[in-house]
C-alpha cells in the first residue's frame, strides 16, 4: 500500500527508509504476519494485506499458508473485494476442512456475490463444527429470512408476471382501465435488472410477440417498451430477442401508420443497436471473438431490413423518417477517435442507392413514396454524416460515382420525370454533401434542365428546379455562374408567377445571391433599397396564415441570408407579429425551418464570429487598394443590445428551448452551435439572465452544453457560466439540474479555451463550491482542482484571483484539505504567501482558505510554519491590516494555531502577536 502523506516509510526490520532486499536484519514471514496483525486492528487494511501478501511469499508450511490466506480473506472482505475474498478463503478451506473462521469468511463473501445457498452450506458447516457459537446462529438466521424475503418475492413476481401477461392476452377482458394498468406494471418491472430477467426467463419474449401481433396500438406500446426495458444494457438478452422477433417483424413495426408505435418501435431499436454495439466496443480475448462477430453480423442485419423500409412503398410516411433518424444516429462514428468506419462503408455499398430514392421523391408525382416535410432533411443530413465518415479520397471518390450513378440513371432515358427525379436528387445532395452536390450538378446537361424547367408552366416541375436553383446558389462554385444566369430569370418568377409558393422561393433565390457580401456593409449586389424590399416581402408572406407552413418556411430562408444587413435586422425586431410568426414556426411539426430560424437569429444578436482587423494591415490594405471590410453604423454595440432587448420582449427563448428540445435529424451540431451562439448574446447582460432562465433558457442550455461541435459547446458553457455567476444557482437549476451543470463549467478551464471563458468558469465553480459537499464532490470527479490550482498560478490577477477563491469553497471538503499536506506539495506555501500579498482582494481568499483549513483541518496548523521563513510577519500583517475583513481572518488563523499544538503556540506567545491581539480586543468598532 501507498504510505500516508508524512507517515515515514519503515522498512522490513523497523528502519526508516529501509528497502526489504537490502534488509540488514532480514524480517521473517512470522514478524509480517504480527504486522499484518496490527495494521489489521489499527483498521489499515490495505497495509495489511500487503503484510500479508508478503509473508506468504516466504512462506512454506502448508498450515502458515492457510492462516495467511484465512487472514487475506478477511482484508478482502474490509476492502469490498468479494471474489478475491471467496478465493483466498477457499484455498485455506482446502489445507483445513474445519477451519471455522475460513468457512465463516468465506459464507460472508458467497453471500455477497449472491450464491446464498452455498453461503447457507458453509454456515452450517460452521455450526455443526460450533453448535453453541452465538455469531453463528446469528448470522444463519439472518441470512435464512434474507433468502425466504427472496423467495417470496421472486414467487410473487412470477405470478405477477403471469397475471399481466393474461390481463393483457385476454381478448374477452373488457375494463381497459385495468389493461392500462397491467401494460405499465410490465413496464415497471422490465425497467429493474431483476424484473427484466424473470421476465425473460417466463416465456416473455414469445407472450411479448403475441401482443405485437394484435395489431392494437395499446399493446403493441405496451410490448415495445417492455422490451426497451428487456433490452437496455443487456447484450446476450438483446441477440436472443433479436433472434425470437425476427429483424423483418421490428422493422415491419417501424413501418406501421399508428405514429406513436413507430416511435416506440425506433426507440426499441436504438436501445438494440446500444446493446449490441457494447459488445463491439469491448476489447474481448479468445474465445469471446465469436460472440463478436455475432454482434456485428446482428447489426447489419437489423441495418439491411430498416435500408430496405426505406424503399419499401407501404411503409407510413413517419416510419420512414424514423428509419432514417435510426440510420444517423447508429451508422457513422460518434467521433473521429474511433479508427472503425467500416459500417459507413457497408452502408454506402449496400444502401446508398436506397437512400438517394428517398431523397429523389417528388412530392405528388405518380408512385412517389410516402414523405413527410423532413424526410428530405433528413436524408441530407444522413448523406452528409456517412459522407464525412469517410477517411481517404478513394472512399470518397466511391461515394462521388455512386451518386453520379444514380443520376445519370434518372436523367439519361427516363423523359421528364426521370429529369425532376435527377434535380430532386442534387437538391438532396447540395443540402447534405455539398461537395457530391457540386459534382453532379456539373454532369452534363444538369444545369441547363434546371434553367428551363424554371420556365415551366406545370407548379409541381418549376418548384423542384426553383429550389434546386437556390440550393446552387447556395455553394461558392456556381454562385458566379448562376448571379450571371439565373438572376433575371428569378426575378421574371419572382414579379410575374400567380402561385405564391413559386414567387416565395424565387425571392430565397434573389435574397441569397443579394446577400454575397455578408456582413460587408460596402458590398451590395443589389441597388439601394432592394434588400430592404425583399426583406418586406418575407416578413409578409411569413405573417400570411393563409399560406402553408411548409411555404412560409422558405420565408425565414430568405430573412436568413437578408439580415447580413443590419438594415433589415432593425426592421425585422421592429416587426413584433413577423419575429413571432417566425417563433411559432420554429415550435411547428415542420423541422426543417431549425436552420433558417437560428441563422436569422444569429445574425440580428450579431453572435457570429467577428475579429477586430489589425490597424496595421488596415493600413497596408489601403495603400494597396485593397478592398477594406466595413462594419455597418446600425451593427454597433448600443444596436445590438437594444435588439436583443426586443427579440427576448417577443417570446424568443421559449422558441429556442423548443428548438433545443427537437429530437430531429435537422437539429444538427452546427445548428446547436447557432443556437448557443444566440443564448451567449441573449445573457450577455446580468439583468437578462433571470428572464431567460424563468423561460427555461437555462435547461436548454445542458445539452447544448454538453453535445455538438466544440465551438457550440463552449458557448453554451461560457452562457451557463455566465447565469450561475449572477442567479442563485440552487434556483436557476433546480433538484437534480444544478449537478449537470459542473462539467460544463469544467470545461471551460481547458488550457486551449480563453482567458475571458477560464475566468467566468472558475468565477461560476466558486459559487457551486459554496453550496454543499456533494457538489464540490462532483467538482473533484470531474478532475478540476488540479486545474484550478494551475490557474492559482496564472499571471492575469482576475484569473489568479478567482481560482484563489474558488479553491476557498473547494477547501470546505476533506479531501481538498488532505491535499494541504501532501508531501512534496506547495499548495499551503503558496496559500501563506498569497495572504501578504499587495492585492487585497487576492489577500482576502488566501487569507479566507487558511482560515478554513485551519478551522477544519487542524493538522495544517502545524505545518504553516514549516512552509515558509514569513509565515509570523504574514499573520502580524494580516492583523496590522486596516480591512477588518482581513483582520478577522488573520485572528481565525492565529487562533487556531494556538489551540493545535504546544510549540506552535510557542512560537506565537515568543513574537509580538500578544500585543497585537491586546490591542485588537480593545477595539470596540470591530465587534
Amino acid at each position: 500500500g501507498v504510505p500516508a502523506p508524512g507517515v515515514p516509510v519503515l522498512g522490513p526490520c523497523g528502519a526508516q527508509g529501509c528497502v526489504p532486499s537490502r534488509c540488514p536484519r532480514q524480517v521473517t514471514a512470522e514478524q509480517l504476519r504480527a504486522r499484518g496483525n496490527a495494521l489489521f486492528q489499527a483498521g489499515d487494511h490495505a497495509a495489511a494485506l500487503a503484510a500479508y501478501t508478503e509473508a506468504l511469499s516466504l512462506s512454506e508450511a502448508p498450515s502458515e499458508r492457510a492462516v495467511l490466506h484465512r487472514n487475506r480473506a478477511a482484508c478482502y472482505l474490509k476492502l469490498e473485494d468479494y471474489t478475491k475474498a471467496e478465493a483466498d478463503a477457499t484455498k485455506a478451506i482446502a489445507v483445513d476442512g474445519r477451519d471455522v473462521k475460513a468457512l465463516f469468511r468465506r459464507s460472508q463473501a458467497l453471500q455477497q456475490l449472491g450464491r446464498m445457498d452455498q453461503a447457507v452450506s458453509d454456515l452450517q458447516r460452521c455450526l455443526s463444527l460450533e453448535p453453541r457459537n452465538k455469531a453463528f446462529q446469528e448470522a444463519l438466521r439472518a441470512l435464512g429470512s434474507s433468502m425466504h424475503e427472496k423467495m417470496k418475492a421472486l414467487s410473487c413476481t412470477d405470478s405477477k408476471v403471469e397475471q399481466m401477461f393474461q390481463i393483457l392476452l385476454d381478448l374477452e377482458e373488457k375494463d381497459a382501465d385495468k389493461k392500462q394498468k397491467a401494460a405499465q406494471n410490465l413496464i415497471v418491472l422490465a425497467r429493474e435488472e431483476a424484473g427484466a430477467e424473470k421476465i425473460f426467463q417466463s416465456d416473455g419474449v414469445r407472450l411479448l410477440m403475441q401482443l405485437l401481433d394484435t395489431a392494437k396500438a395499446d399493446l403493441m406500446l405496451a410490448a415495445l417498451r417492455t422490451l426497451v426495458g428487456l433490452c437496455s444494457g443487456h447484450r446476450s438478452r438483446t441477440t436472443a430477442i433479436l433472434a425470437e422477433l425476427g429483424a423483418p417483424r421490428l422493422a415491419a413495426v417501424l413501418g406501421v401508420e399508428h405514429e406513436q408505435v413507430s416511435l416506440a418501435a425506433c426507440n426499441l431499436l436504438h436501445v438494440m443497436f446500444d446493446s449490441l454495439k457494447e459488445g463491439l466496443q469491448k476489447d474481448f480475448r479468445g474465445k469471446e471473438d465469436a460472440v463478436v462477430l455475432d454482434s456485428s453480423k446482428d447489426l447489419k442485419l437489423l441495418i439491411k431490413h430498416l435500408l430496405e423500409l426505406l424503399v419499401l412503398e407501404g411503409a407510413s410516411a413517419h416510419g420512414r423518417d424514423n428509419a432514417l433518424n435510426l440510420l444517423i444516429k447508429v451508422v457513422p462514428r460518434k467521433s473521429p477517435k474511433e479508427t472503425n468506419n467500416s459500417l459507413s462503408l457497408w452502408v454506402i455499398d449496400q444502401g446508398l442507392k436506397k437512400i438517394l430514392e428517398v431523397g429523389s421523391t417528388v412530392c405528388g408525382s405518380s408512385g412517389s413514396l410516402p414523405v413527410t416535410e423532413n424526410s428530405r432533411m433528413s436524408t441530407s443530413v444522413l448523406l452528409s454524416k456517412l459522407y464525412e465518415d469517410l477517411k481517404c479520397d478513394a472512399e470518397r471518390e466511391n461515394f462521388h460515382r455512386l451518386c453520379e450513378d444514380y443520376v445519370r440513371s434518372w436523367f439519361e432515358g427516363h423523359e421528364l420525370p426521370g429529369k425532376l427525379r435527377a434535380i430532386q436528387t442534387v437538391s438532396c445532395l447540395l443540402q447534405g454533401p455539398s461537395d457530391a452536390g457540386n459534382r453532379v450538378l456539373e454532369l452534363e446537361g444538369i444545369m441547363d434542365s434546371v434553367l428551363s424547367l424554371c420556365a415551366s408552366v406545370c407548379e409541381a416541375h418549376q418548384l423542384v428546379a426553383v429550389e434546386a436553383l437556390i440550393h446552387a446558389a447556395d455553394k461558392a462554385k456556381r454562385a458566379s455562374f448562376i448571379t450571371a444566369n439565373g438572376v433575371n430569370l428569378l426575378k421574371e418568377i419572382y414579379k410575374h408567377s400567380e402561385r405564391d409558393s413559386i414567387r416565395i422561393r424565387a425571392l430565397v433565390g434573389l435574397c441569397k445571391l443579394g446577400s454575397a457580401g455578408g456582413t460587408d456593409f460596402s458590398m451590395k449586389q443589389f441597388a439601394e433599397g432592394s434588400t430592404m424590399k425583399l426583406a418586406k416581402q418575407c416578413r409578409k408572406w411569413l405573417c400570411n396564415e393563409a399560406i402553408d407552413a411548409g411555404t412560409r418556411r422558405w420565408a425565414v430562408e430568405g430573412l436568413a441570408y437578408l439580415t447580413f444587413d443590419a438594415d433589415v435586422k432593425e426592421e425585422f425586431v421592429e416587426d413584433k407579429a413577423a419575429m413571432q410568426a417566425m417563433f411559432q414556426l420554429a415550435k411547428s411539426e415542420d423541422r426543417s425551418v431549425l436552420y433558417a430560424v437560428a441563422s436569422t437569429l444569429v445574425n440580428c444578436t450579431n453572435s457570429y464570429d467577428h475579429e477586430e482587423p489589425d490597424p496595421q494591415m488596415l493600413e497596408l490594405a489601403k495603400y494597396a487598394k485593397q478592398h477594406i471590410p466595413e462594419q455597418h453604423p446600425k451593427d454597433k454595440p448600443e444596436f445590438v443590445k437594444r435588439r436583443v432587448r426586443k427579440l427576448l420582449t417577443a417570446g424568443v427563448v421559449s422558441a429556442l428551448a423548443c428548438m433545443v428540445k427537437s429530437e430531429n435529424p435537422a437539429l444538427t451540431s452546427s445548428c446547436r452551435e447557432l443556437i448557443s451562439r444566440v443564448f451567449l448574446a441573449l445573457v450577455e447582460e446580468a439583468e437578462d439572465r433571470g428572464g431567460v432562465v424563468a423561460q427555461g433558457g437555462g435547461k436548454a442550455l445542458i445539452p447544448l452544453s454538453l453535445e455538438g461541435t466544440e465551438v457550440g459547446q463552449t458557448k453554451a458553457a461560457q452562457a451557463l457560466a455566465k447565469i450561475t455567476i449572477t442567479s442563485n444557482p440552487e434556483m436557476a437549476f433546480p433538484g437534480e439540474r444544478i449537478y449537470e451543470v459542473v462539467r460544463p463549467l469544467v470545461s471551460l478551464l481547458h488550457l486551449q479555451r480563453t482567458g475571458l471563458e477560464n475566468f467566468e468558469g472558475l468565477m461560476a465553480l466558486t459559487n457551486l463550491a459554496g453550496i454543499s459537499e456533494r457538489l464540490r464532490q462532483k467538482i473533484l470527479k470531474e478532475r478540476a482542482v488540479p486545474m484550478i490550482e494551475g490557474y492559482m498560478f496564472e499571471e492575469h490577477e482576475l484569473i489568479r484571483l478567482a481560482a484563489t477563491e474558488c479553491m476557498c469553497n473547494m477547501a470546505m471538503s476533506k479531501e481538498v484539505q488532505e491535499m494541504f499536506l501532501a508531501e512534496g506539495s506547495d499548495r499551503l506555501k503558496l496559500m501563506v504567501l498569497y495572504s501578504g500579498e499587495e492585492d487585497e482582494k487576492l489577500r482576502r481568499a488566501a487569507s479566507g482558505t487558511l482560515a478554513m483549513l485551519t478551522t477544519l483541518h487542524p493538522p495544517i496548523c502545524k505545518r504553516i510554519p514549516q512552509v515558509t521563513v514569513h509565515w509570523l510577519e504574514i499573520l502580524q500583517a494580516l492583523l496590522l491590516s486596516p480591512s477588518a475583513e482581513l483582520q478577522h481572518r488573520g485572528a481565525v488563523v492565529v487562533m487556531n494555531m494556538m489551540a493545535a499544538a504546544r510549540e506552535v503556540a510557542e512560537q506565537l506567545i515568543a513574537s509580538e502577536m500578544l500585543e497585537i491581539l491586546s490591542v485588537l480586543a480593545k477595539d470596540k468598532d470591530k465587534p
